[in-house]
């Protein structure tokens, strides 16, 4: 994965002019995506049904997929690198996934009934996971960290959650920014992630309380932030000592081994929570753990908690998942993809050091966010008016480029990149550097 050798020129000594021109240029480039978010404004909000999906002046509308790459409805190829934020592992035409939604398809859609598959698929998750000894399954990894800690609540008599500041578990339990209006109302004490002896002490003064702690082993939509191992352990020895209920969030991070992040560091949460990818890019959720938690929601049980969902078993996820985690994410497919991953974040962060640029990636294994700063990141931050402005320009740029990645920089690999699409990305990083060394921080 070298970097890109060919000298460009520096360009753009003011950051406002250069995104004035970038984005005329995106504007200019992309008539139909404009004409398209017009219409869809007139029938959505915003032109919109997904949060995450709006930016300004407007998104592209993307057309079609193949491996990892994306034709957008004005003609413009991409290389993906979004990776549908984590979902997308497989990319857009894995042979054995498409082959298993066909057969589901042909023997029918909604059976209303529980199926073979959906046990065969629990006992895959159960069989790769330390911490999941039963598992129920849900539409999304939102729905899913809700009914976890509805469980812990349940089972521990408590009611409070204890949750990182600037984390991130779903539409329904964000806390950027100390929280969301449109939040479940559970009441949340945040702790400052990664910071040890300060989460330590909330944890005790509130110990009385917590029914959980819930902690993504690597922030993922905050930034690619990775929790110290020595953090993770303090959770679990502090959730042990008083009776929380641990539960890892790894919606995201369960890609990084066939067992997730909690394997990798050999720390055992009581609960988990799954989702994106699992199902082969289906839409899917789950959350599981230790027999005596989960037995809340076993119905056969007069007092057990409900949990409904006329898609949580549908036959689409089930057999794609099936297939995406029985056959196709091995163990040994796991590892080659983080091994990729940590090295293209290494290039990137040589390209940057090499350029003298404050600029930096963080991440672990497919996952990696830039940064435009250059102090360590430990935890989430709030941005300056001047990094929300080169984090834009870096996605106007990539745009430019062919390549596509989140509008706030995060990329996540899929299996289909290559190391011919890592040096692609090094050489589109190699070459921001370059031109707009004039408007990032000096390293």
């Amino acid at each position: 994965m070298p970097p890109l050798d060919t000298v460009i020129a520096p360009r753009n000594t003011d950051l406002d002019t250069a995104l004035a021109e970038a984005r005329e240029a995106y504007i200019a480039a992309r008539p139909k995506s404009a004409a398209a978010y017009e219409r869809a404004k007139q029938v959505m909000p915003g032109g919109n049904t997904r949060s995450t999906l709006y930016y300004s002046p407007f998104p592209t509308a993307m057309e079609s997929g193949q491996g990892c790459y994306m034709k957008d409805i004005d003609g413009h190829d991409y290389l993906d690198l979004c990776g549908e934020y984590t979902a997308g592992l497989f990319g857009h035409s894995e042979a054995r996934i498409l082959k298993a939604i066909e057969g589901a398809i042909g023997r029918g859609l909604n059976l209303a009934a529980a199926g073979e598959r959906e046990s065969v698929f629990a006992g895959i998750i159960c069989a790769r996971f330390p911490s999941i000894e039963l598992v129920r399954f849900t539409n999304s990894g939102t729905e899913a960290n809700l009914f976890a800690f509805s469980a812990a609540r349940a089972f521990t008599g408590r009611q409070r959650l204890l949750a990182m500041n600037g984390g991130y578990h779903g539409g329904m339990m964000t806390f950027a920014g100390g929280g969301s209006p449109v939040n479940a109302p559970f009441p949340v004490t945040l702790a400052p992630y990664n910071g040890i002896e300060a989460t330590r002490a909330l944890i005790r003064e509130h110990k009385d309380e917590l029914a959980a702690i819930i902690v993504e082993p690597m922030i993922g939509a905050g930034g690619c932030i990775p929790a110290s191992r020595e953090f993770l352990q303090m959770l679990r020895d502090e959730a042990t000592a008083h009776g929380i209920v641990l539960t890892f969030d790894e919606v995201m991070t369960s890609r990084h081994s066939a067992g997730g992040l909690q394997k990798l560091h050999g720390i055992t949460p009581d609960l988990t929570t799954l989702g994106k990818y699992i199902a082969g890019g289906m839409s899917f959720g789950a959350f599981g753990g230790r027999k005596d938690i989960m037995a809340v929601y076993d119905p056969a049980h007069p007092k057990a908690l409900p949990h409904g969902g006329t898609f949580n078993n549908n036959v689409l996820s089930m057999s794609a998942g099936v297939v995406a985690m029985g056959e196709i994410f091995t163990e040994e497919a796991s590892e080659a993809h983080r091994a990729r991953g940590d090295a293209l974040r290494d290039a990137l962060n040589a390209v940057c050091r090499k350029h003298g640029v404050a600029m930096q990636f963080t991440g672990v294994g497919s996952m990696t966010q830039p940064h435009f700063r250059s102090e360590p990141i430990l935890r989430p931050y709030t941005q300056s008016a001047t990094e929300e402005g080169v984090r834009e320009l870096f996605f106007l740029d990539l745009m430019a480029a062919g390549i596509y990645i989140a509008r706030r920089g995060m990329t996540a690999l899929s299996l289909p990149v290559g190391e011919a699409e890592c040096a692609r990305y090094i050489a589109a990083v190699e070459a921001f550097c370059v031109a707009r060394k004039p408007l990032l921080g000096v390293a």
